[in-house]
Order: C-alpha cells, then structure tokens, then sequence
C-alpha cells in the first residue's frame, strides 16, 4: 500500500497590509511605525517577498523631508508612475470614472466601504488595504484584473531607478505570473499610453516599452 504524501502546509498569506502601509504618503504616522515595519519583514517567510520589501528598507532611509520629497516626485510629477491603477488603460476619460464606480461598488459589497484617507479607490495602497481586509479571493481579484498597470508601474520604477521599484516586486510576487494576455496589453500600453496620450511616443519610456515587449 503506498504512503500518502503530506499536504504540502498552506502558502503563507500575502502581506497586503503590510504593502498598503508602505506605499503611502511616508508622513510622521508612516515614518513612526518602521520599527514596526521592519519586525514585520524580518518575520515574514524566506522568498522573493521578504527579499524585495528587505531591500526597500534598506533604501528607505533618510530624513522624513527628503523620503516625503522623493515620494512627491516619484508618485505625484511622474505620471507614468502612477499609483492610480485605472489611469493606465482609462487615462482622464470618463470610462475611468466608471471603472472607479465599479470599484467603490466592489468594496461595498464586500462589507468593506473603504475610507481612502482622501484617495480614490483605484490608488493602489487602497486596493492593497482592501485586499488586507476583504473575505479571501476579493483582493486578488482586483489586482489581477490590473495586472498590467501593476506591471507598467513596476517598470517605469525600475527604469526610474526608484527604491519603491521593491514594493511592486514583492505585489508581484504575490500575484500569478504574467500571462500572455497580460504581457500583450502591457506592451500596448506601454507603446501607446493612456487615452489622450500621445500616440507612438513610447509614453513610459523606452526602457519600459522594449521590457514589456519581451
């Protein structure tokens, strides 16, 4: 009679709040808990995702004025890094204020009407944060429908040379790889850009648009 394999023991869940913390706005609440934040990783389990949120940490230092300037300028001036996920594919059209409807909808239904702290529900440390708190499955579901945005903001950080380049490593980590859907809407929007972008000019860079394109 054969033995019966052990189960394997169940994969460890994702640290969405712990992800959703550190891609807000680094004010003295967020900059006071890294003590906390930095227990956190070391307690998380061997892997890509303890690895990369380790190397933000590592990169994640400094006075508050300049992490809260370098996050200004990362986040905020650059909108190809945008952490408003439905810009990526919607841009400032009104089919994008659907898609922000849909998702306040979403996290209603799921018992969870999010305060933002004056975010919209797209930015991607709310949907983190609802991903934290919704029953298993609602959180993911969202991020894989935004696998795409989530790659593009991921490359545009790597091409930017950003610390928080670690951050989206470790969301992706978390997620499925890619698909081949995905990598074909990635590199369209990479080449094209959002609505009302300019068409043709590689709008995330041209680093962003060849990795994409692999």
């Amino acid at each position: 009679m054969r033995r019966r394999r052990p189960a394997p023991p169940p994969a460890p869940e994702p640290p969405w709040a712990l992800l959703s913390l550190l891609l807000r706005y680094p004010d003295a609440r967020v900059l006071g808990a890294r003590d906390e934040v930095e227990a956190a990783v070391d307690g998380l389990p061997p892997g890509p995702v303890r690895d990369a949120l380790a190397r933000f940490l590592a990169a994640w230092r400094g006075p508050p004025r300049e992490l809260a300037a370098a996050y200004v300028e990362t986040f905020d001036l650059r909108r190809r890094a945008s952490l408003h996920l439905t810009w990526y594919a919607h841009g400032d059209t009104r089919t994008r204020g659907m898609a922000l409807l849909r998702l306040k909808k979403l996290y209603r239904a799921a018992g969870l009407p999010m305060e933002a702290r004056g975010e919209l529900p797209d930015h991607l440390a709310v949907v983190l944060a609802f991903a934290a708190l919704a029953p298993p499955g609602y959180g993911e579901a969202v991020l894989a429908e935004h696998r795409p945005a989530l790659e593009l903001l991921r490359l545009s950080l790597r091409d930017a040379g950003s610390p928080y380049a670690h951050i989206l490593d470790a969301v992706a980590a978390c997620l499925p790889a890619l698909t081949v859907t995905d990598r074909a809407e990635v590199a369209r929007l990479a080449h094209e850009g959002p609505p009302e972008e300019a068409v043709g000019l590689e709008p995330f860079g041209p680093a962003v648009a060849a990795e994409a394109s692999r």
